[in-house]
């Protein structure tokens, strides 16, 4: 897998983890554009830390990644300590998505992106939720939700707006703001 400046990136073998695919990535990175430089990151579900690695790449200036597999965790952190260049951080946080965001009370992220396995779809109004309810997102950033429109379709959340939706394929990223 290759991300900005054409950097490779280490996988997880298997089915386990599904990368977002480049085009949409892309898409994420081209709407949220030159904003994403000294910012803070959130990468939900992160996979094998993709997403935090192009906002790495992108100028962030902190990335955070809450990602269940351990085997991936230990990937991230490979990848994300690759492309980190001097006084950016990043961490990568082990645990079940609804139990380990909860440790993120009291900070704020520009930018989250949440891309849960398509399977889970139970994850994401509950996801979208806690992020509300412990005012993660800034009030000048957003959130990315990444999911498949067969399998859920995006909804009001109480603090959170739906402010646009583009679909490539069978992805759809629909986005969220503070109200």
């Amino acid at each position: 897998m290759r991300i900005y400046g054409n950097r490779q990136l280490k996988t997880v073998p298997g089915q386990r983890t599904r990368p977002t695919a480049a085009r949409v990535r892309e898409a994420l990175f081209n709407i949220w554009g030159d904003r994403i430089a000294h910012s803070r990151w959130l990468d939900l579900c992160a996979g094998n830390g993709s997403m935090g690695a192009e906002a790495l790449c992108r100028g962030a200036n902190q990335v955070v990644g809450i990602e269940q597999y351990g085997k991936a965790c230990k990937i991230i952190e490979q990848n994300w300590q690759q492309v980190a260049t001097p006084g950016q951080t990043h961490k990568v946080l082990k645990g079940d998505v609804l139990v380990t965001i909860k440790k993120l009370a009291g900070q704020q992220f520009d930018w989250i992106y949440f891309d849960p396995p398509y399977d889970n779809s139970y994850l994401y109004l509950p996801v979208l939720k806690a992020i509300a309810s412990l005012k993660l997102v800034t009030p000048e950033g957003a959130i990315a939700v990444e999911h498949n429109p067969r399998l859920w379709q995006a909804k009001e959340v109480p603090g959170l707006e739906i402010y646009r939706t583009k679909s490539y394929g069978n992805t759809t990223l629909s986005f969220y703001a503070v109200q």
